[in-house]
């Protein structure tokens, strides 16, 4: 029997959870190209309220990922995937009723309350073997990329046709979906360590965030995120300034995620199989850093674009698919569900401080200079050098160790 065969069960538990995933991952990014323009009609709107509507989902998400965790821990992971996506889908109904800015603002941080994504990692791990685990944890973080490209099509799309509160109804209507598919389609999981004992939920809290190993690890997904909002906040204006108009960028992103997806999975193989974590490790992080200075030199060279738009997202989808492996790997028994909320609101506090970051410096600069060392993506290399830096301190394992390195 083949040992590194994805089982009919796990495959389900992928496949399912993925979707989940993708499904409540759709709704986060399909308002975040629109609510800067359409959100401007509503009652009350100003730039800073847009910006705070915006922004708020992320801090919700980072302040909400951690207690989801610990609970996940103690009572299961599916009871809070499904109370999450409840969550979820009410934010979005009073998004979707609301015709003012405070409305929007009420229905935003609601949804980022329903923080499911630790919950349906560690429910991931538990339903999968290590030696499959990094091809499962692949296929959630490469779905991260393809359902931001996806909405980025999609969002636009349906709030010129139809308007943002039919945004907001279509983001409910896939949150429910999202619902009916954890009930009926994803298994459940027989290896679960509950941890019930009194006091369990701060001893295991201080555990996680006193394992040095997981805290680099933690880092790194932060500086990813940052990395990926700024980078797309200045992206549209410099492919408009390349004189590529807003309405087909899509096709860029679509075209490079595509390719990237099917790029990452040899990579993926080799790590895995070929036991060389720590190598394509550090080629992601030399590939981020490469994939901004080709952004930075690109100016008004279309092509040159598509080139760092392509090494990024080839870089991002490795990053993103090795990370939640290694968070899982490196956590201690019954102790998953708490390392991935760590690991989530890390996550989700790059995406906040990289969305403010970019926009900060798109406002200073006035929309010129938009990468690196005039300004942002100088920034981006150095969350760069720090990934390096600290990878470049673990160590490959020994043959019969079962993390992908040490740090």
């Amino acid at each position: 029997m083949n040992d590194y065969k994805m089982t009919p069960g796990e495959l389900r538990a992928t496949w399912g959870l993925g979707t989940v995933f993708s499904l409540r991952m759709l709704g986060m990014f399909m308002v975040l190209p629109v609510l800067t323009t359409y959100g401007m009609a509503l009652q009350g709107a100003s730039e800073a309220l847009i910006g705070i509507a915006i922004g708020i989902y992320g801090l919700a998400q980072a302040i909400f990922q951690i207690p989801f965790g610990l609970l996940s821990d103690r009572i299961g992971r599916k009871p809070l995937i499904v109370g999450g996506l409840a969550v979820f889908v009410a934010g979005s109904v009073i998004a979707a009723l609301s015709h003012s800015i405070w409305g929007i603002i009420l229905g935003r941080a609601l949804q980022g309350s329903g923080a499911i994504a630790a919950a349906v990692m560690a429910l991931l791990s538990d339903l999968t073997r290590e030696q499959n685990r990094t091809k499962a944890m692949a296929f959630i973080g490469v779905s991260f990329g393809i359902t931001f490209a996806i909405a980025m099509v999609l969002g636009p799309i349906v709030t010129h046709s139809l308007g943002l509160n039919a945004l907001f109804w279509m983001i409910a209507a896939l949150a429910t979906l999202g619902i009916l598919l954890t009930i009926w389609v994803v298994p459940n999981s027989t290896n679960h360590v509950l941890n019930r004992e009194s006091g369990m939920v701060k001893g295991s809290f201080s555990k996680v965030l006193a394992e040095p190993r997981l805290l680099k690890l933690n880092f790194g997904i932060m500086c990813l995120h940052i990395l990926l909002m700024s980078t797309f906040v200045a992206l549209p204006g410099q492919l408009a300034d390349a004189g590529f108009p807003a309405v087909e960028h899509w096709k860029v992103y679509l075209a490079t995620m595509v390719i990237a997806f099917a790029a990452v999975v040899p990579f993926i193989i080799y790590a895995e199989v070929k036991r060389r974590m720590k190598q394509v490790f550090l080629f992601c992080v030399g590939l981020i850093v490469v994939a901004e200075i080709v952004l930075w030199g690109a100016g008004q060279h279309f092509w040159e674009l598509v080139i760092g738009v392509q090494l990024f997202f080839l870089a991002f989808n490795l990053m993103e698919a090795l990370l939640p492996s290694l968070i899982s790997k490196e956590s201690p028994a019954g102790y998953k569900g708490t390392a991935m909320g760590v690991y989530s609101t890390s996550q989700f506090l790059g995406v906040a401080l990289g969305g403010s970051l970019g926009g900060w410096i798109d406002g200073t600069f006035d929309g010129q200079n938009r990468f690196p060392c005039r300004g942002r993506t100088g920034d981006g290399m150095a969350g760069g050098g720090k990934y390096y830096e600290r990878a470049a301190l673990c160590k490959q394992p020994a043959r019969g160790n079962s993390s992908g390195y040490r740090c």
